[in-house]
């Protein structure tokens, strides 16, 4: 697929999240379709998708029949199986790619990637067996973090080390193996990048944007993030560096840790739109749901441009939605509900963000900004 594709075309999004709903409602919005692929038939995507196929996704002939109903596939999170992809590639082109895919499906292979890619990363090693955790721990010390390197996501799948008691029970506990461990960084600041690259190898970037958790779940994103300008330039060419060498098609996001010197340390990646992006969709003049539809379709890469500094807070669980008219009646406030009808703990019912005058984070009283959220 080398032309655009024209309105009217179809887009395939494998996954029906939050991720997969926001995507195809950007599709909308510049002229195309969007066939929804997903195991579950109430996921936010399905209720706003143009056509729906409900299956599993090693299901291939239902593969083939979505692959033959679209011209482009993509995917929404990087769970999807690489051999889903590698089912639909001879038939459809599928964006960002299977190797974008692997790679960020693997702890192990990213932390490679990442070196490889000039992005400075935290000390780590492979752990298959109790002998590798120990060797591990030899060298890396304690405290440590002991992580699957597969399917873990919010905090899931790890396990902090302070003690060799620790280390035996997470190494029991945490599945599938081989696992990971990374030593524990002492980070003043959380921090990600969002980069679009087209197919010509255009790339642009958004403002680097802070980020605060709660356990282990997106609570709050600054943007622009509170650093330096050497620091967020920094941060940039990581990001673009990373989307180069995996030839990406579409959108990454590249989380770091600040430390106290400077320097960045790149944590994670993730081939598709990214909570810590969501503030794009109303303080940027082209979202990151936007760019990344863009790209896939073949069309030129938009504005990243940020016309208000902006506080994006995650609505989690059922104390969040109990808010939900509080928060509505602030003037400054733009709401986004992902259709879930179950506000179970931990789970991300939508976000808001909160709409600033430029400059207004840089200048301080975070309280102020914050207040009512």
């Amino acid at each position: 697929m080398n032309a655009p594709l024209p309105p009217g075309a179809r887009i395939g999004i494998l996954g029906g999240g939050q991720l997969g709903r926001m995507s195809a409602m950007a599709a909308a919005r510049l002229g195309y379709l969007c066939h929804v692929y997903a195991p579950e038939a109430d996921s936010p995507g399905m209720l706003v998708a143009a056509k729906r196929t409900v299956a599993a996704y090693d299901d291939v002939p239902a593969l083939r029949r979505f692959a033959a109903s679209i011209d482009v596939a993509t995917f929404e999170f990087e769970n999807v199986p690489a051999a889903t992809l590698d089912a639909l590639a001879p038939l459809v082109p599928c964006r960002p790619g299977v190797t974008a895919l692997r790679i960020c499906q693997d702890r192990l292979q990213e932390k490679r990637f990442l070196a490889a890619a000039g992005v400075p990363v935290a000390p780590w090693h492979a752990v298959e067996s109790e002998a590798d955790l120990a060797a591990g721990l030899a060298v890396i010390g304690l405290p440590a973090v002991l992580k699957t390197t597969r399917l873990g996501y919010d905090g899931r799948g790890q396990a902090m080390l302070r003690t060799a008691e620790d280390a035996a029970a997470a190494f029991v506990r945490l599945a599938p193996k081989p696992l990971i461990l990374e030593a524990f960084v002492p980070f003043i600041a959380e921090l990600s990048t969002i980069v679009v690259r087209a197919a010509d190898g255009t790339t642009a970037t958004f403002d680097p944007t802070e980020n605060r958790h709660e356990h282990h779940i997106l609570d709050l994103s600054f943007a622009p993030a509170r650093i330096p300008a050497e620091v967020a330039a920094r941060a940039r060419e990581y990001a673009v560096a990373a989307a180069a060498g995996l030839d990406l098609i579409g959108v990454l996001a590249l989380e770091y840790f600040l430390l106290p010197d400077g320097q960045l340390l790149g944590n994670e990646m993730a081939p598709r739109p990214h909570n810590s992006g969501h503030w794009t969709m109303d303080a940027c003049l082209c979202s990151q749901f936007d760019q990344h539809i863009r790209a896939v379709a073949g069309l030129p890469l938009g504005s990243t441009e940020r016309h208000h500094d902006v506080v994006m807070k995650n609505l989690v669980g059922p104390a969040a939605m109990t808010r939900w008219p509080d928060l509505l009646s602030l003037p400054d406030v733009v709401p986004h509900l992902y259709g879930k009808q179950d506000a179970r703990p931990g789970r991300k019912m939508g976000h808001i963000n909160r709409l600033l005058p430029l400059g207004r984070l840089a200048a301080g009283d975070e309280a102020t900004c914050l207040r009512g959220l």
